[in-house]
């Protein structure tokens, strides 16, 4: 596998999420092809991010473990249009099998989705 590609988030034009310490941000450029027939960003797009970006943050809080989504809840509180899309995410709890993240996207500074997330730590 090429290691310069990120997978299936290179599919909608994000490259890798910037992480810290259990922590996660990306900025995503949107254009006509993340809207839905409303001409709104897609939902679906939303829950890709809001995933991918949990991931790596549960990633980047150590040890060597795989996380996997067992549970993701979606809340979408306003519709996004073309332009940029921020995406921040950060772990809640980590116990010893299961990790609770919660992230956030946002655009011009207003609030468009909240999500959280309990990942299952697989081992390697």
């Amino acid at each position: 596998m090429d290691t310069t590609t990120t997978g299936f988030i290179d599919l909608v034009g994000a490259g890798a999420p910037d992480v810290s310490d259990g922590s996660a941000r990306l900025e995503v450029e949107v254009d006509e092809r993340h809207l839905n027939p409303a001409g709104t960003v897609h939902g679906g797009l939303f829950a890709t991010l809001v995933d991918t970006v949990m991931g790596a943050a549960v990633r980047s809080a150590g040890e060597d473990q795989v996380p996997a989504t067992s549970q993701l809840t979606v809340t979408y509180l306003r519709p996004g249009k073309p332009g940029t899309l921020v995406v921040t995410a950060e772990v809640r709890k980590r116990g010893q099998d299961l990790t609770i993240c919660e992230a956030g996207v946002e655009q011009d500074g207003k609030d468009l989705v909240h999500a959280v997330a309990t990942f299952v730590l697989l081992g390697q």
